[in-house]
């Protein structure tokens, strides 16, 4: 039996359906890539598998003892409490549990007093009673499979650090089927390639968006395609899938044009208007109203995106000269004594491991932040886009 089963599904938000009358099932141990353009309803339908929002019709049926843990897109603004706090949190019930025995047994380690010894004996004697020690193992191996300090505090933590507690939280609790929405949004290469190792193990059933095609040429054993509200399912792998749709694409562009052809043709014919009251003419006039129809009800596929530069007005070669600079936060120095000329036409890459101070660079160079010493010049009229 399937995992999950979407029979018929429509959904719509803002605008065309998003989910149009959508089938298909995910079996137990797939590794399923989901592609479509931005806007499509890639995010809104691991929503749906996840049963965070519900289908305006249709049905989604779901095996016996079915779950999902899913990583969003984005990293949320408000994470608190340690990270072992964060990813306990994936375990549901228990989860407060586990992060409680954790935060005492750190106080009685530090010299704890009488009361916290016996509220850890009462918090482990829960655990056993409840099977909660297994959760305390799960916790403990996937911090030490992604690298994590057990006790930092996740506000304090680089984005790309925050991604790996997330994804910690996810995979915790064990799903039956890992929803991921572009999981390698703010990794360094390290932990990509981490990420790819870890996925192409994972035995349990995945579902995952990603622009990085490294990956999903590596992971996905097949391809669901969501364009205009349709999801076709191709059982194949990415580069296979990519062959066969733009065959399909261009039949479709020229079923199109013919169709279009044939319109063209027909309304030019009852501007002539019909000569005689025949059933053949009527005919062929309900057809022409049969055909506007279905041309107005067809979803037009985006425009590839076509960009022209034109040169403006010279304003100098340099755009960012940096002399000497330095910053850190707290005791922590996180650039020293950094100088860099970036001049117009350049191309520049920032490479380094998460919570290496990348951002914060950057955001010196752009004069975001001021440099405890040092400085930062940047050429006349410069516009900055991010």
């Amino acid at each position: 039996m399937a995992l999950v089963t979407l029979r018929d599904v429509t959904l719509q938000l803002d605008g065309p359906p998003l989910l149009e009358g959508v089938s298909f099932s995910i079996e137990r141990g797939e590794r399923i890539g989901l592609v479509g353009r931005n806007g499509e309803g890639k995010s809104t339908l691991l929503k749906l598998l996840d049963g965070e929002i519900e289908a305006d019709r249709g049905e989604v049926v779901r095996s016996q003892g079915f779950t999902t843990a899913r990583l969003p897109q984005e990293v949320p603004r408000e994470l608190d409490g340690t990270v072992f706090d964060q990813i306990a949190g994936g375990l549901e019930d228990l989860g407060e549990l586990v992060a409680e025995y954790h935060r005492t047994a750190a106080e009685m380690a530090a010299g704890g007093t009488p009361a916290a010894g016996q509220r850890l004996d009462r918090i482990g004697h829960e655990l056993e009673v409840r099977g909660g020690w297994e959760m305390q193992r799960r916790v403990d191996v996937v911090i030490s499979q992604m690298g994590l300090d057990a006790d930092a505090r996740v506000a304090e933590l680089s984005a790309g650090w925050k991604r790996r507690v997330l994804l910690a939280r996810a995979l915790v609790c064990e799903p039956d089927l890992l929803l991921l929405d572009e999981p390698t949004n703010h990794l360094d290469l390290e932990a990509i390639l981490w990420l790819e190792e870890f996925l192409a193990r994972y035995e349990r059933a995945c579902l995952l968006i990603t622009h990085d095609r490294m990956l999903i040429r590596r992971l996905a054993g097949r391809v669901l395609d969501l364009d205009r509200g349709r999801l076709t399912s191709w059982a194949c792998d990415y580069d296979s899938y990519r062959t066969r749709r733009d065959a399909t694409l261009k039949a479709e562009a020229r079923e199109e044009a013919l169709f279009d052809k044939r319109l063209a043709e027909e309304e030019a014919w009852i501007r002539q208007g019909i000569k005689a009251r025949r059933t053949r003419n009527e005919g062929r006039a309900r057809r022409l109203v049969a055909m506007r129809q279905s041309r107005r009800e067809r979803r037009q596929r985006p425009a590839e995106a076509r960009i022209e530069i034109q040169e403006a007005e010279a304003s100098g070669r340099l755009v960012i000269k940096a002399a000497g600079v330095s910053f850190g936060y707290d005791d922590r120095k996180v650039v020293r004594d950094f100088s860099t000329a970036v001049l117009r036409g350049d191309r520049v890459g920032i490479l380094g491991p998460n919570g290496s101070g990348k951002t914060t660079l950057l955001k010196l160079l752009l004069g975001e932040l001021t440099p405890e010493a040092g400085s930062v010049r940047h050429g006349t009229r410069l516009e900055v886009a991010s």
